[in-house]
């Protein structure tokens, strides 16, 4: 499995049509979805629970905000995966991209 990471901080509407989208879509989809709500003022964090409900992938931590670093520790410290993926909430992930990246680990038998 692997673990991606992604903290949440005033990223409104485009947290689900673009970076959730684009991780959940992956053809790899052994995946866990651990969104952290670094204490964001506006939505963020509704619309995170609201993600949850709708996939069962997706795991949610709620926090006072204590910046991008402090957001990856926390789901680092719940991280259930192999392997760990950070993504920020203004990216996306081309499709494909976690089955080759898992597949080149296995076959190379790397450790980074």
């Amino acid at each position: 499995m692997i673990s991606v990471i992604v903290p949440v901080y005033k990223s409104g509407k485009n947290i689900w049509r673009n970076v959730l989208n684009s991780i959940r879509s992956q053809s790899y989809s052994d995946l866990e979805i651990i969104l952290v709500d670094d204490g964001s003022p506006d939505n963020c964090g509704k619309i995170c629970d609201e993600m949850a409900l709708n996939d069962q992938r997706i795991r949610v931590i709620h926090q006072k905000n204590q910046g991008s670093a402090a957001a990856r520790n926390a789901g680092l410290a719940i991280a259930q995966g192999k392997y760990v993926a950070f993504v920020d909430s203004d990216d996306t992930i081309e499709n494909g991209a976690y089955l080759m990246l898992h597949n080149m680990i296995e076959h190379y038998d790397t450790d980074i």
